[in-house]
Parts: C-alpha cells; sequence; structure tokens
C-alpha cells in the first residue's frame, strides 16, 4: 500500500453521498468488532487505454480492522511488502477510505474511536500494481461493511476515486475483472467484464520502484493527433473485443503511443522488455500503470513459459534485477475473510 504523502490527507473534498444522520450508538457498536479482508491488485492502462482502462489481478492484500474505544489512537502492524515504512499515521489511504465510508453510512466519527489495523502485503509498492488503490478500496469497502453495507458499489468507487485521483485501478479492485472507467463531470462511471478462464498475466516485478508522479511529470501536455487517433481507435477494438470474448484483440489494445514511449525515456529497459515477451508468444505486453512492473498476456492455453523466459533473459541482459511471477486475473473485488 502507497505510504502517504506526509501532511497531506488525500481526499480533501468527499464526493457527495447521502449524509447519515450522527448515531453514536452505531459507532460504539463497532467496538470490539473485527473484520479481515482481502482486496486485489490491479494493473492499469493496458496498453492504449490510459488513465481508463483495468484489470483486477489474483494478488491480494489481507487487512485486519478492529475499532476501538479511547483516545482515538492508531495502530497500524505491516507486514510483507511495505513492512517498516508505512507509518501509523490517519493519513494512511486505508484508514481515509475506511473513515469516509463510515461517515457517509452512520455519521461522523467520535473522537474517542480509534482503530487497530494489521495489514498481510503481498502487492509491491511502486511498481504499477495498485497498491495505492488496494489501500483506498480495501478501506472503503471495511468502512462500507461495518457500517452496515449502506452504500452503493457507484458510492464506494466515488469515495475511492477521489481518495485515488482517478477510476482505472480503482474501478479494478473493486469490480473486479476488466473494467472501463472516466471521469463523466461530477460522477465517475465503470463498466467491467469478465477475463476468461485461462488468460495469464506474465509479470516481471523489477526490485527498482518508480514513482506514479514521477513517471506522470515525463508525459508531455499535448501528443500528435495521429497518436491520440491511433490510441482512441485501439481503446475502441481492444474494449469491443473484451465485451465480444475476442481477447485475441488484446494484442492490438496493449500497442500504445501517447504514454510509453515518452515514460521509456525514464524506464529504458522498457520496450526490450515488452518486445522480447511479444516475440516469445505474449497475447500483448504493457507497462503496468506507471511501472515498473511490465505485464505479457499468455491466451487460454498457451504455454507462458517461454514468455516468463523471455522476459528473465531480457532483463538480465540490461541488468535489472527482478522477479517473474505468473497470476490469474481477478473477476471479483475485495472480499470478506472474517467477521461481519
Amino acid at each position: 500500500m502507497t505510504p502517504p504523502v506526509p501532511g497531506k490527507v488525500p481526499i480533501a473534498n468527499p464526493p457527495p453521498l447521502p449524509a447519515a444522520p450522527f448515531d453514536e450508538g452505531s459507532w460504539a457498536a463497532l467496538v470490539g468488532r473485527r473484520l479481515v479482508i482481502d482486496v486485489p491488485a490491479s494493473t492499469a492502462n493496458l496498453g492504449a487505454g490510459y488513465d481508463c482502462l483495468g484489470l483486477a489481478l489474483d494478488v491480494c492484500n489481507r487487512v485486519a480492522v478492529e475499532a476501538v474505544d479511547g483516545d482515538g489512537g492508531l495502530s497500524i502492524e505491516v507486514t510483507g511488502e511495505g513492512e517498516g515504512e508505512l507509518p501509523p499515521v490517519r493519513s494512511n489511504r486505508f484508514v481515509v477510505g475506511l473513515e469516509h465510508a463510515l461517515e457517509a453510512s452512520i455519521g461522523p466519527r467520535p473522537a474517542a474511536i480509534g482503530w487497530r489495523i494489521a495489514m498481510h502485503n503481498r502487492i509491491p509498492l511502486s511498481r504499477g500494481m495498485g497498491s495505492s488503490a488496494a489501500a483506498s478500496v480495501g478501506g472503503v469497502f471495511a468502512g462500507h461493511v461495518l457500517g452496515g453495507e449502506r452504500l452503493s458499489l457507484g458510492e464506494q468507487l466515488q469515495l475511492a476515486t477521489a481518495i485515488e485521483g482517478h477510476p482505472d485501478n480503482a474501478g479494478a479492485a473493486l469490480l473486479g475483472g476488466f473494467v472501463v472507467s472516466a471521469h463523466l463531470g461530477e460522477r465517475v462511471e465503470a463498466v467491467r467484464f469478465d477475463a476468461p478462464d485461462g488468460l495469464r498475466a506474465v509479470l516481471f516485478i523489477p526490485e527498482r520502484r518508480l514513482s506514479t508522479a514521477d513517471m506522470r511529470r515525463v508525459l508531455p501536455a499535448e501528443v500528435p493527433l495521429r497518436d491520440a487517433v491511433s490510441n482512441m481507435s485501439r481503446i475502441a477494438i481492444g474494449v469491443a473485443g473484451i465485451a465480444s470474448g475476442r481477447f485475441e484483440l488484446l494484442a492490438d489494445l496493449t500497442v500504445d503511443r501517447i504514454h510509453e514511449p515518452y515514460r521509456s525515456v525514464a524506464y529504458p529497459q522498457l520496450p526490450r522488455l515488452t518486445g522480447a515477451a511479444r516475440a516469445a508468444g505474449a497475447l500483448g505486453a504493457f507497462l503496468s500503470g506507471a511501472g515498473s512492473t511490465v505485464l505479457a498476456f499468455v491466451a487460454p492455453g498457451a504455454d507462458a513459459g517461454p514468455v516468463e523466459r523471455a522476459l528473465a533473459e531480457a532483463a538480465a541482459a540490461v541488468d535489472l534485477a527482478g522477479r517473474i511471477e505468473t497470476v490469474l486475473p481477478r473477476n471479483r473485488g475485495p472480499e470478506v475473510v472474517e467477521g461481519a
């Protein structure tokens, strides 16, 4: 889960949701309750679909949360990815999502209510696998469940997007599957499709981290019209292919001309990695989110071994340390493991 920005709560202006009447009894009833959830990783952009396409991955963080009464204190224990890096502060995106969802559900938080949170994280930080979105979505979902499941999926997405700033990873983590999402005026819309059985994602996860903010700064304010048209065409045919079951069109969707060429300046190994995966038979390869992970799709029934070896060999050739993982897409969002 992404470390919080020091001194800044990520959601300054929460979206308009039905204001629940203040009910201290509802908050008091939370004390001592323990909820454990799984929330998935995600990949965004999928090549051409910059800031509007995402896919959930079957790699989950597990979070246990318990409300405590006293001085409003906060305890966060982290194991796995991010251990020793994530401080126990209220600007942690899980806590922000949790409290905003609960306040939308049952009213303002009494000052005495605090949290005891334990996170076991499998999603690596700053690698383009949606660690930040998993925190935001996980918090919102946990608050929704603890608050009596009063929020619609649309309201949960609106809250998570307000925390994240954009809906691509948040939509995928919340809804599961392939997700098309967009800001449309003041609202956020998302449409999902199931990933097919047997589709696999081969991940090369470098040890190198890349900041989303830094990777956005390398992008130009304007792009050539021909590049914009190329991406629009690939998004259109790719989404239509997903919706109609023609998943071979992922090969066209995953070719980008408006962000990967510019990000390759900061990440020069990227073209060699994606090219090696495609040459080995991948059904498309692309920079996952802002990176540094590279994701290659392997078609149902195809052997993932050649793609795994090609990515490992290409990384070794450019002296880029990392690991290979092959995972399945996930057609569901966060889930309750224990408690209610």
